[in-house]
Order: structure tokens, then C-alpha cells, then sequence
């Protein structure tokens, strides 16, 4: 069944608690990328002009200590917040209590307010993120609406989307998707569910152990599986190819012999790379075929490779990609992600997503975001939503 999204809702008058995820980064108490604050705007837009009243919930890093709080803070957030909406929005500094309260009984139809970083409730015993009952309930007692727009922490059981949530159910109200988590659900869902073939996967990153379980549910859906990044080298690893100081999870080499094993030729890794003596973007490099020497590391992926991948993505209909080609960050290195993210946009039949950190900032990088299908706003979600996982915050929206 189909998901209840927010404007399946009549939202006028109603306090409406919706969950964001304005978890950005920042630096020095300024904003450098809102690309997920922008992408929360068509459901607030919704709500506010309906005649809703709009309170948002969002989390901010990880606050462990009281000394935490201070830069880590949702003013900043409601301010740029403000300027993107172009009207005011109301900034409430606490989490609970008689403040919010009042400042909630004060709306007005097409209001705008931002409660406190609700993890500043994990300093006292974890109550946002270990979904403490009481802190739900309360945050519940809010609204008369709720609506899940954080496909961020979808895959977190968390006392602002799953305990309101559910507090919202039992008192029969209505549990909605804004606009952003229907998008999630209908891209990323229908890649792993219902893609059109032929459809390729192409995961990189550090860790074979951070991907397995995509790579194992990827593997019984996907035509081919690129595998890139350093996990490569766990693969070179179990097919006998040394690997010279490349990066290696040793305890995995078995379980990547056994995947090869498993796929046959549906699984793809490089079959040249960018090597150089140290982890470093100022010494010399070259590209290396076969055997890696020792004393040198592979840090990206070579030239044949990127012509190998661009080869096998000309035809696909369906790709997702999450993860680099190689160590993003250093120029030297990043042209495997950057070539891959380029040809993606070339590629106007075929359904493109892209999730995770480095591949969205090459897409971003090059300008390249227009031209794909759907870049998604969760890492951590989005890949347990690849692995086929049930994610709470998802499953506890109402069905139509």
C-alpha cells in the first residue's frame, strides 16, 4: 500500500509537527551546504500555505556533553531558514517546557517555528536518540498532525520521528511523509524493488564491512555491481592479486572470495589504478596494472577503469552509485569520482541516484545534480535502504 504523504492532509489551523532533518554542516557557526534544508522547503511551503502552522523538529551532530550545546545550536539554521522562506521563523531555545508551550499557543495560520536541536535531549540519558516514551508523548502533545520529512534518520528509532509517531497513531492522528521522504521512498524503492533493466550498482568507499549486506542484496537484483574504492582491494586480495600497502580488511578476504564466487561476471572491479609511495597528494603517481608493488598504495581508480565502468553504464537504465572511486579529497585523486559522476549525467534514458557524502559532492562539484534523477539526502538510510532493510521512521508513517 501506498503511503499517506502531507497533502493528503487538510492542514488548516492544525499545529503541525513535522520532522527535518536541518542536520548541516557548519563551520565557525555558518551554513556550507543547505542542499537539505532546500529540499525540506516543498513540504513546509505546503503546510504554511494551506494554513497549517508549521513546527519543525530537526537534530544537529552529536551532542554528548552540556559544553556541546553551544555550537551546536538551531539558531543559525532559523535564521538562513528564515531567508530561504522569506518570512520569519520563530526560534524556541529549549526542547520542552513552558516556553515552547506559549510559543506554540501563539501561532498563527502559516507560522513558522523551529524547536531546539532535539539531541540536545541526549545529554541527560539519551532520550532523543534511545526514543524515550515520555519525551515522545510529549513532543505528540504538540501537534495535532505529524509529518516525517527526515530520510536522514529514517533508519533511527528516534523519540522525534518513531515516538511521535507512534504516540500520534494511538490517539488516532494523522502520521504523514512530507514531500522528501516520498521521494526517497519512490526512487531509492523502486531501484531495489521494480528497477528497469538493465540496472547497475556501482558502490565505493573505504570498508567492504560498511557494505556487505548492499552488496549481497544488490548482487540478486542489479545486472552488474561495480565495486570501487578502497573495499576493492579486500577483492584484489581474495583473487590473489597483491596489493602492496592498499587499503585491506584481512578478516573479509573469505567473504569477498565467496561473493566473486556467488556473482560470477556480475560483479565488476577495476582493472587499473592510481598508485603512489604514501597517503599523500604531493608526490608523484602512476598508473598500475596486475600486481600493486610493495611500498606503494592504490588511492583511485586508472584510466581503463573509468572507460571499463563508463562501458558498462552506457546502456543501463537504472544506476545507483554510493561511494567514491578513490580518496575524493585529494585532488590527485578524485578524477575517478569525478569521471564517473560526469558520464552519470550524460545518461538522460536512464533512471539515475545517487547517495552518500563524496558521490554527492562530485555531482555537486561539477554541477552535474540537474541532470540526474534523484540525489538522496541519507547516507546511513539510504544505504540500509539498498541492503532492503524496513526502516523505522518509514514504516511507522500510515498507509493511505
Amino acid at each position: 500500500m501506498a503511503k499517506l504523504i502531507v497533502s493528503d492532509l487538510d492542514v488548516k489551523g492544525k499545529d503541525v509537527l513535522i520532522r527535518v532533518d536541518f542536520n548541516v554542516p557548519m563551520k565557525d557557526g555558518v551554513i556550507t551546504d543547505d542542499n537539505r534544508m532546500k529540499a525540506a522547503l516543498p513540504t513546509i511551503e505546503y503546510v504554511i500555505n494551506n494554513g497549517g502552522k508549521a513546527i519543525l523538529l530537526s537534530h544537529l551532530g552529536r551532542v554528548k556533553k552540556e559544553e556541546d550545546k553551544a555550537k551546536l545550536s538551531l539558531r543559525p539554521i532559523a535564521e538562513h531558514l528564515a531567508d530561504l522562506l522569506q518570512k520569519p521563523v520563530t526560534f524556541v531555545p529549549t526542547t520542552r517546557g513552558a516556553q515552547l508551550e506559549t510559543a506554540v499557543a501563539n501561532m498563527q495560520d502559516g507560522d513558522v517555528l523551529i524547536v531546539e536541536n532535539t539531541r540536545f535531549e541526549d545529554v541527560d540519558g539519551k532520550k532523543e536518540s534511545g526514543n524515550d516514551a515520555e519525551l515522545g508523548q510529549y513532543w505528540a502533545s504538540l501537534g495535532d498532525v505529524f509529518v516525517n520529512d527526515a530520510f536522514g534518520t529514517a533508519h533511527r528509532s528516534h523519540a522525534s520521528n518513531v515516538g511521535i509517531a507512534t504516540n500520534m497513531k494511538a490517539e488516532g492522528k494523522p502520521v504523514a511523509a512530507g514531500y522528501l521522504l516520498e521521494k526517497e521512498i519512490e526512487f531509492l524503492g523502486n531501484a531495489v524493488d521494480n528497477p528497469q533493466h538493465p540496472f547497475v550498482a556501482i558502490l565505493g568507499g573505504a570498508k567492504v564491512s560498511d557494505k556487505i549486506g548492499v552488496i549481497q542484496n544488490l548482487l540478486t537484483k542489479a545486472d552488474k555491481v561495480i565495486v570501487a574504492g578502497g573495499m576493492a582491494y579486500t577483492f584484489f586480495a581474495a583473487k590473489g592479486i597483491k596489493i602492496g600497502d592498499s587499503l585491506v580488511e584481512e578478516d573479509k578476504i573469505e567473504l569477498a572470495k565467496q561473493l566473486m564466487e556467488e556473482a560470477g561476471d556480475k560483479l565488476v572491479l577495476p582493472i587499473d589504478n592510481i598508485i603512489v609511495e604514501d597517503f599523500s597528494n604531493d608526490l608523484p603517481t602512476q598508473v598500475n596494472e596486475g600486481d600493486i608493488p610493495d611500498g606503494y598504495q592504490s588511492l583511485d581508480i586508472g584510466p581503463k577503469s573509468i572507460e571499463l565502468f563508463k562501458s558498462i553504464l552506457k546502456d543501463a537504465k537504472t544506476v545507483v552509485w554510493n561511494g567514491p572511486m578513490g580518496v575524493f579529497e585529494m585532488s590527485n585523486f578524485a578524477t575517478g569520482t569525478l569521471e564517473v559522476a560526469k558520464f552519470l549525467g550524460t545518461l538522460t534514458d536512464a533512471i539515475t541516484i545517487v547517495g552518500g557524502g563524496d558521490s554527492t559532492a562530485a555531482v555537486n562539484q561539477l554541477g552535474a545534480a540537474d541532470k540526474l534523477s534523484h540525489i538522496s539526502t541519507g547516507g546511513g538510510a539510504s544505504l540500509e535502504y539498498l541492503e532492503g532493510k524496513e526502516l523505522p521512521g518509514i514504516e511507522i508513517v500510515s498507509e493511505k
